[in-house]
């Protein structure tokens, strides 16, 4: 069993209040949750900050190629989205 765990430092260029950066960042986590099944995610620093956010996001799997797939497939689908930018983004893996 391999669990995978990707930090992603977020910036939202256009919002301009505490209340618009939520509004983006709770649409963003609920289009993550329904198009990628079984993951967990949450925003882990960066509360009260309107430009940027962290997330945390794991994944569970019987090998690291799977789960590594996971979380690049993820990766790659927040990048897509115009509205924010990635400053980082760290993975790591833990095999029991």
């Amino acid at each position: 069993m391999v669990v995978g765990i990707v930090k992603i430092e977020i910036y939202f260029p256009e919002p301009n209040s505490l209340k618009s950066k939520r509004q983006i960042l709770k649409a963003l986590l609920h289009k993550i949750e329904s198009k990628f099944k079984k993951i967990s995610l949450a925003e882990v620093d960066g509360h009260d900050l309107w430009q940027r956010a962290t997330l945390g996001i794991s994944v569970v799997g019987k090998d690291q190629k799977f789960v590594d797939s996971k979380l690049t497939s993820i990766l790659n689908f927040i990048q897509n989205d115009g509205r924010l930018e990635i400053i980082k983004a760290e993975i790591d893996f833990i095999s029991y």
